[in-house]
């Protein structure tokens, strides 16, 4: 991470400085020289019709760049976001810069929020995973330190502290998605949940044989074919302890590894399959942020680790198994593992937790990507309010989701001829939508319950504002806020 300070570094290679129209920064005048001052009003008209400008400063003792970044009007939280992204990649070559927080009023004005915002996208556009690079680059550059000046050293402290609890649930949502699957088995994704504790949060674990105990045959299913053994792992965060509500409950797809099974995926990319764990990922980078800031709610975060392999043993299309729930499910297909898994986790969580509601998020269709593209989650659920919440505050984070239908004509199409349920619909189509009919099976009580599929919000194949390329993180900022805003009290 970065040495932050609020001390103006007079060696520092870089100035980024903010504007609006009228191009008046006079509160930092004393940050420059007067030839410096001189140079930048040069520029005055050049910045009108662009977003951003960078000034080579004439000085043959230190060469110097000014950053300038005109603000538009009425921005929003994550345009503010976006500006510490930008900001990041115009700077990351330089070993030291300043940044002058509140030279527009704007900022000034809104100060907390811009500064929350923009170290949250300035944090989140550094991200590198680098585990696994063994030769490195002699004579590189990188952003070490940074000056950040504004009138509250008190404001920005608190802002920065915030933005990286939230990071660091997003962080660590990352890391775990992009590890390899021969690193990240069950058993070291539950090694690294179970290093959460220092943290304060609670942790326990069911192994293979209390899972059998219970019935959970749907998940322990998906699992038998590999040599690695399945688990679940609960994180619970008391943060509330005069409440008397019930928790809220947040539930991941933990496939560490899914070859399909026996209806075996295509060569093609199957090496993505590492990332079938995403739900999980998220609901664990969650859980570290909420205990991190030390949420005001008491929640549960529940994820089912299992690998999807092939061999002798592993699980057939055709077979039935009894789950948790006591329903019966014929198994036509073992590449629609995920329902499997969440069925048997969402089905244990209202019995045991009798949660305020239940929001699941797992990799669990392609059919969602064909529907949405990799710009929205799709959002599946039996509550309106619920629904409407979390829709909402997708717009303000951009961890956007748009909401599909639940219907018993669909509902009907994962009926059984010899079971009480099949796990896909054969008669074809609306393969998201009778994916999240299936799960609403194991809602036996009446718990408001979303489904976020986010298949194809997952992992990011091009560099966004705030995102690099590879493991987004997505579902931390979106529930985070959704608890802050909705639950918190």
């Amino acid at each position: 991470m970065f040495n932050i300070s609020h001390q103006l570094n007079k060696q520092a290679k870089a100035t980024v400085l903010f504007v609006a129209k009228n191009f008046d920064f006079i509160d930092y005048y004393s940050c420059f020289s007067k030839i410096e001052i001189d140079q930048i009003n040069l520029f005055k008209n050049d910045i009108s019709d662009k977003d951003i400008l960078t000034i080579d400063l004439i000085d043959k003792k230190n060469k110097k760049k000014i950053i300038i970044y005109k603000l538009k009007d009425n921005l929003t939280e994550y345009d503010y976001q976006k500006i510490g992204g930008i900001v990041f990649d115009s700077t990351k070559s330089y070993e030291s810069i300043n940044i002058l927080a509140d030279s527009e009023t704007q900022i000034k004005k809104n100060l907390s929020l811009f500064s929350s915002n923009f170290w949250l996208g300035f944090f989140s556009k550094s991200y590198i995973f680098k585990n696994y690079k063994l030769k490195k680059k002699k004579n590189e550059i990188v952003l070490k330190n940074i000056s950040f000046l504004s009138y509250s050293k008190k404001i920005t402290d608190s802002s920065i502290s915030s933005a990286k609890n939230i990071f660091s649930g997003v962080e660590e949502a990352r890391n775990l998605v992009t590890y390899p699957a021969n690193i990240l088995n069950p058993k070291k994704f539950v090694d690294e949940i179970i290093k959460l504790k220092k943290i304060g949060l609670s942790i326990e674990i069911l192994d293979e044989k209390k899972m059998k105990s219970l019935g959970m045959n749907a998940l322990l299913g998906v699992g038998q074919g590999s040599s690695n053994r399945s688990y679940i792992a609960i994180m619970k965060w008391n943060g509330n302890k005069k409440s008397k509500n019930s928790p809220l409950a947040f539930i991941g797809k933990g496939v560490c590894f899914d070859t399909g099974g026996i209806s075996l995926k295509p060569a093609s990319h199957m090496e993505d399959m590492k990332y079938d764990m995403a739900g999980a990922g998220a609901v664990t980078g969650l859980m570290k942020t909420l205990a991190l800031r030390k949420a005001k709610v008491n929640a549960v975060g529940l994820v089912g680790l299992v690998e999807n392999m092939v061999d002798g043993n592993a699980q057939r299309p055709g077979d039935v198994v009894k789950s948790y729930s006591g329903q019966s499910i014929e198994i036509l297909n073992t590449d629609a593992e995920g329902r499997l898994v969440l069925a048997d986790v969402i089905a244990y969580a209202e019995d045991r937790f009798k949660p305020s509601f239940i929001i699941n998020l797992a990799t669990l269709t392609g059919a969602i990507v064909v529907s949405l593209g990799n710009e929205y989650a799709g959002l599946f659920s039996n509550n309106d309010k619920l629904a409407e919440q979390i829709q909402k505050t997708g717009i303000v984070e951009n961890e956007k989701n748009w909401r599909f239908p639940l219907h018993e004509n669909y509902d009907r199409l994962m009926d059984s001829k010899i079971a009480d349920l099949q796990n896909i619909n054969y008669s074809g189509g609306a393969g998201s939508i009778t994916a999240a009919q299936f799960l609403q099976r194991f809602i036996r009580k009446g718990t408001p319950w979303a489904h976020l599929d986010i298949a194809g919000m997952a992992w990011a194949k091009k560099d966004t504002e705030i995102t690099p390329e590879g493991a987004t993180g997505y579902g931390v900022k979106l529930l985070n806020r959704l608890v802050q805003e909705h639950y918190e009290k």
